[in-house]
């Protein structure tokens, strides 16, 4: 299913434009601390590359979720991690719901420009004191007539610095915390809204993060997604494709780096030998290489069957997992064999070192992962703060 005609020829195109248009940039917007994500997006957009499952009526392609997949594997040839993760909020995590379950009116305002690249978007979950809590977000939007008023605050918020408009979770009732949110698009020009000092990270630099403050901010009440108290499923859906695009991100990515160790330790003099002749060092390399692949049949797996209609939520949360933990201890262990060369700032591995250590926080940290698995086992206890550590209900 990954490797048809049309998947590759989709790789070739969106690798000939990263080649051409990101890549030559990215020591310089890594430095700046982001990148002119409108000026790219419009490029992708311009190509088809920002609406490959949406809609054909708004300007996307309707293809299935492969494709985005497949999109989601190539972005891993980035030289960063950043820009992959920009692309990724705007295409898979901050327009789903929008996609599927949007009023004409709002996929005509919202969802048709930023399939065209005109306009940049971000989705509005986490909060300082809710990140993989989605249940307890604070931020409120009460009725006033026709619109929303909208109060509270979104922090780690990637694209929010230069985004058009936000899709916000928010609370529209006092009922139940998996029954009383809603999904809200909202302009981020709109009187109110005010921006946060950008976010300085470990990693991820070219990528804009920050906080957006949300006071007395009015919108109508037409601009929900689809129906008032279901904002938390629609999010929970939306979470199953961002772990299946993490998953898929990493796979170039990790293979860059063991192919980049390799190349270098086998020219990397040692002991009146090479590097690569330590038998610790290829072992390591190939056991690395088993690992990845093994995510790889994973990951693929996964898409298919959620192609196919079914629910994945366990294993997307698998791969997820798995993805993070191989961001984590493959480029750690290959900027081991690169020694001080590793260490320097402009290393390609030392990026991904720095980069690929969100994979295991952002869209659910490891250990909600582990708490979904357990539950869809059955072996997660039954108690009041279930929903608190799997993100879900009991």
């Amino acid at each position: 299913m990954f490797h048809s005609h049309e998947h590759q020829q989709l790789q070739r195109t969106l690798r000939r434009f990263i080649d051409a248009e990101i890549n030559p940039h990215v020591d310089e917007w890594e430095e700046a601390g982001i990148f002119p994500a409108h000026a790219v997006f419009k490029k992708l957009g311009d190509l088809g590359l920002l609406g490959l499952t949406k809609p054909v009526e708004f300007g996307g392609l309707g293809l299935d979720y492969s494709f985005s997949m497949a999109m989601a594997e190539t972005l891993g040839h980035v030289d960063c991690g950043g820009i992959p993760m920009a692309i990724g909020v705007h295409t898979d995590m901050a327009t789903p719901a929008l996609a599927r379950f949007g009023s004409d009116a709002l996929r005509r305002q919202f969802l048709a420009p930023a399939i065209a690249g005109d306009v940049v978007g971000c989705v509005g979950v986490s909060e300082a004191a809710a990140g993989s809590d989605v249940a307890a977000i604070r931020t409120r939007a009460r009725k006033d007539g026709g619109d929303y008023i909208i109060d509270g605050s979104k922090m780690w918020i990637t694209n929010s610095l230069q985004a058009d408009w936000i899709c916000l979770l928010a609370n529209t009732s006092d009922g139940a915390p998996h029954k009383n949110k809603t999904l809200i698009m909202v302009p981020m020009d709109t009187p109110g809204i005010s921006l946060g000092k950008p976010i300085r990270k470990i990693g991820m630099h070219s990528s804009d993060t920050g906080l957006i403050h949300f006071d007395q901010v009015r919108v109508p009440r037409h601009y929900a997604i689809g129906e008032e108290g279901m904002g938390f499923s629609y999010q929970m859906l939306q979470f199953q494709e961002e772990r299946l695009w993490a998953a898929a991100n990493a796979l170039q990515s990790l293979s860059d780096c063991i192919e980049l160790t390799i190349g270098w330790a086998r020219e990397r003099p040692l002991f009146g030998g090479r590097l690569l002749d330590n038998q610790h060092v290829y072992f390591k390399l190939a056991e690395w290489k088993t690992e990845v692949e093994s995510l790889r049949a994973l990951t693929y797996r996964a898409g298919e069957l959620y192609v196919g209609g079914a629910d994945v939520t366990e294993l997307a949360s698998m791969a997820k997992l798995k993805a993070g933990r191989l961001l984590r201890l493959v480029p750690d262990g290959c900027l081991q064999f690169w020694g001080g060369m590793g260490y320097s700032w402009e290393n390609r591995i030392a990026r991904l070192f720095r980069d690929g250590r969100l994979a295991s926080i952002a869209g659910g940290a490891d250990e909600v992962m582990l708490g979904i698995i357990a539950k869809s086992m059955g072996i997660f206890p039954r108690k009041k703060y279930t929903t608190e550590l799997t993100g879900e209900p009991a």
